[in-house]
């Protein structure tokens, strides 16, 4: 098989793909409210209606996107050697993220098909509106591996080194790919990843995944800033989608970043996600003074230490040395800023009767070296906060830029020879 875009399969083909396959096709908005990009936001009207993100452009959806409510985040295993057949997987994969984004089912849908084969689309989406979900993909350092890839690996995907407090849990972390689906509605979400999934079966394999609530942090300049589990308002100061020049400067990998093996990369974009814990408990009983000196902001407002108003401008120096955004604060960083996209999670308890609960954190950056790895150095050896949390998670993707037209697929630059 080659790694051009294939011709469309049969139905009785894709039955010999035990229902895992979908018929391709451009996917358009089906009774719901498109959403166009505006640069590298979208239309905040539309944002209201349930409509559909465009999943075609310069760049992944997903990232400076308005962030949605309600995130299904997965890594996935590679487990085929065989090249062709996961690089046809990837088109398969794109064909269905463009169907699902438009609010319309995977291939020939849940239902009218041959009785005898599992239908193309589970069907647990049908009837809702495209609630703005967006799919975005990532390979992790493990993937280059496999498939003859080793040369294309970036530098700035670098491995994450221990920091200290780490706890990380093996089963959390790592993965040789990940899609993050993000909507509005939980079961769009999860319908996204799970019709991924299964189209993918016997090529990859689930290796986590997380479930996320309550956005805490926003790309929309004007919108009230969320809350984290904490109850601060969190990422103030993040990039916001129409602020091009943060984006190209921070976020987006430029044409002179590495070399011609991995110029692949251009467009794209490196994701961090750390599943951080939070001692809720713990926290519950600090006293205001203590919670607000930790993050040096107000607990009302958001207002830095001493100002009046969320976004006055902060005076590092009335915040004790060792406050969250003192620590944080590109100006005690060399100017090192990411954008941020986290959400919460809990999860039950951890049979000791406290919640396991916190921030599922993603935050992406132009270069992992110097992006989150000297920012999260400087925090886990000093940060007050690292009395009430723990980083028990963690995986790193290299995310490739975006689907151009409907002949695009996922991972094409990275794979075809002739990109």
């Amino acid at each position: 098989m080659t790694e051009t875009q294939s011709s469309t399969p049969s139905r009785r083909a894709l039955i010999g793909w035990g229902g895992a396959g979908l018929a391709l096709g451009a996917a358009a908005a089906g009774g719901a409210v498109a959403m166009t990009r505006t640069g590298d936001d979208v239309d905040p009207v539309a944002a209201e209606t349930g409509g559909a993100v465009e999943f075609h452009g310069a760049h992944q959806a997903g990232i400076a996107t308005p962030v949605q409510d309600r995130l299904h985040f997965a890594a996935f295993d590679v487990k085929t050697d065989d090249r062709d057949a996961f690089v046809q997987m990837l088109k398969d994969w794109t064909a269905a993220a463009r169907r699902m984004t438009a609010g319309k089912p995977v291939g020939e849908g849940a239902y009218g098909g041959l009785a005898e084969a599992p239908p193309d689309d589970t069907g647990e989406a049908l009837g809702l509106k495209p609630s703005r979900l967006t799919l975005t993909i990532g390979f992790g350092p493990s993937f280059f591996d496999r498939f003859g890839l080793k040369d294309r690996r970036p530098e700035a995907l670098a491995d994450l080194p221990a920091f200290p407090g780490d706890n990380l849990d093996r089963s959390r972390t790592g993965g040789d790919l990940c899609v993050q689906a993000c909507a509005d509605d939980p079961q769009v979400a999860v319908h996204a990843i799970r019709n991924l999934a299964r189209i993918g079966f016997g090529k990859v394999a689930i290796r986590w995944s997380q479930l996320g609530f309550g956005k805490t942090s926003s790309t929309t300049p004007g919108a009230q800033t969320p809350r984290n589990l904490m109850g601060f308002k969190d990422g103030t100061r993040n990039i916001a989608g129409g602020e091009t020049d943060r984006l190209k400067k921070f976020v987006w990998v430029g044409d002179g970043d590495g070399d011609a093996r991995t110029d692949w990369m251009t467009g794209g974009s490196y994701l961090v996600a750390r599943r951080i814990r939070m001692n809720i408990e713990t926290w519950d009983r600090s006293s205001l003074q203590e919670q607000e000196d930790v993050f040096g902001r107000d607990k009302r407002e958001g207002a830095p230490v001493g100002k009046a108003h969320e976004h006055d401008e902060p005076f590092l120096k009335a915040m004790k040395p060792d406050a969250h955004v003192r620590l944080a604060h590109p100006d005690s960083n060399n100017g090192v800023t990411i954008l941020r996209r986290g959400y919460s999670f809990t999860d039950g308890t951890d049979g000791l009767g406290r919640l396991d609960a916190g921030l599922f954190f993603l935050a992406y950056q132009r270069d992992v070296r110097k992006g989150f790895i000297p920012l999260q150095r400087k925090l886990s050896a000093h940060d007050a906060l690292n009395e009430y949390i723990q980083h028990v998670g963690s995986a790193v993707f290299a995310v490739p830029p975006g689907v151009r037209d409907s002949g695009d697929w996922w991972g094409r630059t990275l794979f075809s020879k002739e990109a």
